[in-house]
């Protein structure tokens, strides 16, 4: 007896799996990455940045404590050779290359800068420094 009244039941669980398949299967991955987009930019609006940068340092720090440094270690090297396989090694050389070039242009940025900086402060100075010569003449006069 008891059998038959479960006859044609589901777990939510099941329910859910069957109703995510459906889904998919009439409107595709990319209804997916659509609401994902919409829901995050819908939370950003709301939260702000600030929570995704206060959930991800949790999140990191919950991952720190239970796999430990040797995880990061692991992880950056399985990445290290899937990026050495799927770019080859010139990538490395290549943004190690373009790296290089933006800091050496961004040190000459900051080099003219600080000369301009202080070409403007001298000159402020000379003018301030004549300002009283050229008061004491006129009330000479």
């Amino acid at each position: 007896m008891a059998e038959t009244d479960n006859k044609g039941c589901m777990t939510v669980v099941e329910a859910g799996r069957k109703g995510g398949e459906t889904v998919r299967n009439e409107r595709g991955r990319e209804f997916y990455k659509t609401i994902g987009r919409k829901g995050g930019a819908t939370v950003k609006a709301e939260r702000g940045r600030a929570f995704y940068e206060e959930i991800g340092r949790k999140g990191g720090e919950t991952v720190k404590a239970e796999r430990g440094r040797a995880f990061y270690v692991e992880i950056g090297k399985k990445g290290g050779d899937r990026v050495k396989a799927t770019r080859g090694p010139n990538f490395y050389e290549e943004i190690g290359r373009k790296g290089g070039q933006t800091v050496k242009k961004l040190i000459e940025e900051g080099k003219r800068a600080a000369k301009e900086a202080a070409a403007k402060e001298a000159h402020a100075k000379e003018q301030s420094s004549e300002a009283p010569v050229q008061s004491a003449e006129r009330a000479d006069q």
